[in-house]
């Protein structure tokens, strides 16, 4: 798979915004997590490194390689701009979620360490639904028009309604 793209700040993770701040955001467990704007997109990245290092990602993930442990990448990261009680809440909010997320990725290696025979047959699983799917979209038509009076696709009838016919004596 080739690397990610790093967008136009330069920094994986960061995203400028269009008042010309940057947004620093990970992606973890199928949520895309905030965690914060900051004036420069050098300031973001190193949100995203504490955030990655949190979250245990590999070292070509991280926008500083330099950084060689997750309290040295939180000493370098910014502190979040908490103006009033509302950035408070939201920053509170968005701790719990990473918490929870790096919960569940730590159980998601330790169930994929415990049983391995069920992480393959789910990629099994997926992978034969997949097939399927494409052998399915291989065989339907692409117009309506191509179908017959009747069709049989899956199990599922599908066909075009017929005029009715008038015969006139």
């Amino acid at each position: 798979m080739p690397p990610r793209r790093r967008g136009a700040s330069g920094f994986r993770g960061v995203r400028v915004r269009p008042s010309g701040r940057f947004t620093a955001e990970i992606r973890a467990g199928g949520f895309r997590l905030t965690l914060g704007t900051y004036n420069t997109p050098e300031l973001a990245a190193r949100a995203y490194d504490a955030a990655a290092w949190r979250f245990r990602r590999p070292g070509h993930d991280m926008n500083f390689p330099d950084v060689e442990s997750l309290e040295e990448a939180e000493f370098l990261a910014p502190p979040p701009c908490l103006v009033d009680d509302e950035d408070r809440r939201r920053h509170r909010q968005v701790q719990r979620r990473i918490a929870i997320a790096e919960r569940d990725e730590q159980l998601m290696r330790q169930w994929r360490a415990q049983f391995p025979n069920d992480v393959d047959n789910t990629d099994a699983f997926f992978a034969n639904l997949r097939a399927q799917r494409r052998s399915n979209a291989a065989v339907a038509p692409s117009k309506p028009s191509q179908l017959g009076p009747k069709t049989t696709l899956g199990g599922m009838t599908f066909g075009r309604r017929q005029p009715p016919t008038t015969s006139r004596d």
